[in-house]
C-alpha cells in the first residue's frame, strides 16, 4: 500500500506559475512510476505526466509540453509538478497516482490515488 497527499494547489492568473507537491508514504517509493492527471469539471480524468522509478524518463500530453515540469525525490519521497505560464484551460482538480510496472499514460494503469488538489486560473 502506499499512501499520496497533494498539495500546492490554489488560484493563480493567467501566466503565473504553480508547484503541486505529491507526498507518499507506505512502500518504498522508488519502486513507483509517478503520474499526475487532472479532470476538469464535466470532462474526463486526463493524463498530464509521468516519470520513471529513477526519474531519467518523463513524457508529457503534448498541451503542457515546454510550460510543465515533472520531478522527484526519492529520499523525500515525493514528486512535483511546476507549472509555468499557466492558461485558464489548465483549470482543474490534478491528481497524483502511482503504479508498479511500466509507465503508463492510462489512469486505469495506476493502483493507488491522491485526494487531488484544485488549480483555477483565472483569466
Amino acid at each position: 500500500q502506499v499512501q499520496l497527499v497533494e498539495s500546492g494547489g490554489g488560484l493563480v492568473q493567467a501566466g503565473g506559475s504553480l508547484r503541486l507537491s505529491c507526498a507518499a508514504s507506505g512502500r518504498t517509493f522508488s519502486s513507483f512510476v509517478m503520474c499526475w492527471f487532472r479532470q476538469a469539471p464535466g470532462k474526463e480524468r486526463e493524463f498530464v505526466v509521468f516519470i520513471s522509478k529513477s526519474g531519467g524518463v518523463t513524457t508529457y500530453v503534448d498541451s503542457v509540453k515546454g510550460r510543465c515540469i515533472i520531478s522527484r525525490d526519492n529520499a523525500k519521497n515525493t514528486v512535483y509538478l511546476q507549472m509555468n505560464s499557466l492558461k485558464p484551460e489548465a483549470t482543474a482538480v490534478y491528481y497524483c497516482a502511482a503504479k508498479i510496472g511500466p509507465s503508463s499514460t492510462r489512469a486505469l494503469s495506476y493502483d493507488y490515488w491522491g485526494q487531488g488538489t484544485q488549480v483555477t486560473v483565472s483569466s
